[in-house]
């Protein structure tokens, strides 16, 4: 076998038509028919037919090269098939696969797909989710370059929570008690006082019991703070153009993905609607009988709002503001009567970020430190930063993994993830 020839890529194969090229990738399928071969080879850009006899095939996924001649063919994946001229197994699988990768969407339970997610996540399904959330986050990253923040990385071991409560993976640290971090949301504050503008793609963890298709214990956080604005609505407005930019490059550069998954990407107004929580819960209540109690707005809450707003103002998306202090963290700028300055955006009937201007004055910062019953001494390496001058500033947090789960109508976030963690899942 010649090696000579350079590795062609399935989705350059439309500019080799009767050409002979070589071909490297996996063995996606296999069948027999009438003393010819058919076999299904998939690289990492997509899937093609090869046709050939007398081949020793070896079991499926095993690593295959395959050196042919580039048909047309109308009926083979992408319009092209190769005719076999010499083949090779590369690194031959040992034992068959524990599902049958091509037919995991119809026959395979969702938790078995879990269980063997190390040669599930192959699935041409799974890697386009992957592939789309790579995407979101390199233009996460693009965009805020281009409005002047700098990316940052803070420690994901910590001496406390940046947002008090239980929900803390305590860890031993040399024996002292430490934490995974469940934000960086206390250090990405720090730095504004160096760069005005940051942001961060990092995992975080969170030690709550949920057992919902929404939550995840480890997930990555998309943050983002910046400073000298004048309120929260600055934050929204960034907010704003990054999710705008996101969809751009989606289009551009995931069409196949999200051809593959049927999922159709939202406009983002350029001005997003924006409603005060306490009117949210007025609406869904005198609009759609649904009382709404508590501190927040529960899920079927946030779906009804939701359909308010796709209904009335054609939009997948609405900011609700201005929530109360019971429901914000220690660091959330107050207002009168009990309020803050902090916002959630809801994005097709679930909730994808958290958001909002934080205190940035030292006294007022202490004063909630004790009103939230929070260890100053535990905070005092934060709190320390407050007595040289912060500007005004705000931030939000993106789950890549649940608006992921969203855009493409996944209706667990768990598939949204390589290799999920939540509090049943600790392998693979």
């Amino acid at each position: 076998m010649t090696t000579a020839l350079p590795r062609t890529l399935t989705s350059a194969l439309p500019t080799h038509a009767g050409r002979t090229v070589r071909l490297q990738g996996f063995l996606h399928a296999r069948r027999d028919l009438g003393g010819l071969q058919f076999l299904v080879l998939r690289d990492r850009a997509g899937l093609v037919q090869c046709v050939g006899s007398g081949l020793d095939l070896p079991l499926p996924e095993s690593s295959i090269e395959v050196v042919g001649r580039v048909t047309a063919h109308p009926k083979a994946p992408g319009g092209y098939e190769v005719q076999v001229e010499s083949f090779r197994v590369l690194t031959p699988a040992t034992e068959p696969p524990p599902v049958e990768i091509p037919k995991m969407e119809w026959h395979v339970h969702p938790e078995t797909m879990l269980d063997y997610r190390v040669v599930t996540v192959r699935g041409l399904r799974e890697r386009a989710i992957l592939k789309v959330q790579a995407e979101l986050v390199a233009a996460f990253r693009d965009h805020l370059r281009g409005e002047g923040f700098t990316e940052i990385s803070t420690p994901k071991i910590v001496s406390a929570g940046a947002e008090g409560g239980a929900n803390l993976f305590p860890i031993d640290y040399f024996g002292h008690p430490a934490y995974l971090a469940q934000s960086p949301q206390l250090y990405k504050q720090i730095m504004v006082g160096v760069f005005e503008r940051v942001f961060e793609v990092a995992p975080v963890y969170r030690a709550e019991e949920h057992a919902t298709s929404r939550h995840l214990n480890e997930y990555l956080s998309l943050d983002v703070e910046l400073g000298f604005i004048e309120s929260e609505e600055d934050v929204m407005d960034v907010e704003t153009r990054v999710l705008a930019a996101i969809m751009e490059r989606l289009r551009e550069h995931a069409a196949p993905e999200l051809a593959l998954l049927g999922a159709t990407l939202p406009e983002v107004p350029a001005h997003i609607p924006r409603i005060t929580l306490l009117d949210a819960r007025r609406l869904v209540e005198e609009k759609y009988g649904h009382p709404v109690g508590g501190k927040d707005l529960d899920p079927e809450a946030e779906r009804l709002l939701s359909q308010h707003y796709a209904e009335t103002e054609g939009t997948d998306f609405v900011f609700v503001t201005k929530y109360p202090r019971a429901a914000r963290p220690f660091y959330a700028y107050p207002e009168e009567g009990g309020l803050t300055r902090g916002f959630d955006l809801l994005f097709r009937g679930i909730e994808i970020t958290s958001g909002g201007q934080r205190i940035h004055e030292y006294p007022m910062l202490q004063e909630s430190i004790a009103a939230y019953r929070l260890n100053p001494e535990a905070l005092a390496g934060y709190a320390e930063v407050f007595k040289y001058g912060m500007p005004p500033h705000g931030g939000f947090a993106i789950g890549a993994e649940r608006l992921t789960a969203r855009l493409l109508g996944i209706g667990n976030v768990r598939f949204a993830r390589a290799f999920p963690r939540d509090r049943h899942r600790l392998t693979p």
